[in-house]
């Protein structure tokens, strides 16, 4: 007769309550090695040295891992950008200068980089995973920085612009950035280099947005 896990003492509970997270560690290296269709669940449980029942007891599918790996990965990195731009007074090249380098940051991490390459190449073939990214990250990020790109052009910060299109010019050149190396192996030299690509990012696009300082042609 199995123990329950509270009359098992704390190590066993410490180790039941970082099942997922292994799970989903060993998913994420065998998706990138082989590709999810390729994968099985029973090569995440071997790799993650636990039973195939085991695992389904945390996801009830690939799929369902998947969708955890976008959620661990990407939702505190949504929040942490919610918070540094929802109250922000002033300047808006500010507050998106520190949330591209925080970006920079974080992809950095071969493991945080990992989650943009499975995302483009497995997004395409499940819809809902593309559902859940827009309804979770992009339907919540996406007003809050038009909302600052138009309090910026109000407070004259930044050119009249469209605020829908310029969310895609802050952000297009990090999401290519990845395509190029993903899908077509495209390498910069000397690396992903991302702080250094937001860095040049940063120059070009603020030249475009400032209002000139000198006088109007």
């Amino acid at each position: 007769m199995d123990t329950p896990d509270r009359e098992r003492g704390p190590k066993f509970r410490r180790r039941a309550e970082a099942r997922p997270d292994e799970v989903l560690d060993a998913a994420l290296e065998l998706f990138i090695e082989k590709g999810f269709a390729a994968t099985r669940v029973e090569d995440i449980a071997k790799r993650a040295g636990l039973s195939k029942g085991t695992v389904y007891l945390y996801f009830a599918s690939k799929e369902a891992l998947l969708e955890g790996l976008v959620r661990r990965a990407v939702l505190p990195i949504a929040d942490s950008a919610l918070a540094t731009l929802g109250n922000f007074e002033g300047d808006p090249r500010v507050v998106i200068s520190m949330v591209l380098k925080m970006l920079a940051a974080r992809f950095s991490d071969p493991r945080m980089l990992a989650m943009p390459k499975l995302i483009f190449r497995e997004v395409l073939g499940f819809p809902e995973l593309a559902a859940m990214y827009r309804r979770e990250v992009l339907d919540r990020v996406i007003p809050v920085v038009e909302g600052l790109i138009r309090k910026g052009i109000d407070e004259g910060y930044l050119r009249p612009v469209d605020p829908s299109l310029t969310i895609r010019s802050i952000i297009g050149p990090l999401m290519l950035h990845v395509a190029l190396a993903e899908v077509f192996g495209i390498m910069p030299e000397g690396g992903m280099s991302f702080d250094k690509l937001v860095d040049n990012h940063l120059t070009i696009l603020f030249d475009g947005l400032s209002v000139p300082s000198g006088p109007s042609a």
